[in-house]
């Protein structure tokens, strides 16, 4: 335990979380998923229906589309929240705060159907990560500083 002292920063444990709560919205969007392939009858391994043999292809690919860009971007998420959160964690764990908020607002603004819909909220998600782009920046900068 002393060696975990002495690498993360107290503090440390709410990167943790926020991290921890982001696999579980994450779960939480793959149910989504798997709840749309029931009621718009899209079978697995389909991974995007097609509008000429679905008509409600489009309903279904929006709401595969809201957790597949998380997906995407879920790893850039991991990294800059990780590394990030040695320097400044209480900053980055506020930053990744906002950024599942945001995430929350763009998969249910795509989900909903109307594309446009996922950039009311969603698009400050940006900002978070620029936010933890920053801190990440910071850490680099201390580490070759010292």
């Amino acid at each position: 335990m002393s060696v975990v002292n002495e690498l993360f920063p107290k503090e440390y444990g709410y990167v943790a979380f926020v991290l921890v709560f982001y696999c579980f919205f994450n779960f939480w969007m793959a149910f989504q998923v798997g709840h749309a392939r029931r009621k718009y009858k899209v079978p697995y391994p389909t991974m995007y229906a097609i509008e000429a043999e679905n008509k409600d292809a489009k309903l279904f690919n929006c709401v595969q589309r809201g957790h597949q860009n998380s997906i995407e971007l879920m790893p850039v998420f991991f990294v800059m929240m990780i590394l990030g959160g040695f320097m400044h964690p209480i900053t980055s764990a506020v930053l990744g705060a906002i950024y599942i908020v945001t995430r929350y607002f763009y998969f249910t603004g795509y989900a909903s159907g109307d594309p446009s819909k996922r950039l009311s909220i969603g698009r400050y998600g940006f900002l978070a990560l620029f936010g933890l782009m920053i801190c990440t920046m910071s850490l680099g900068i201390n580490l070759l500083m010292r």
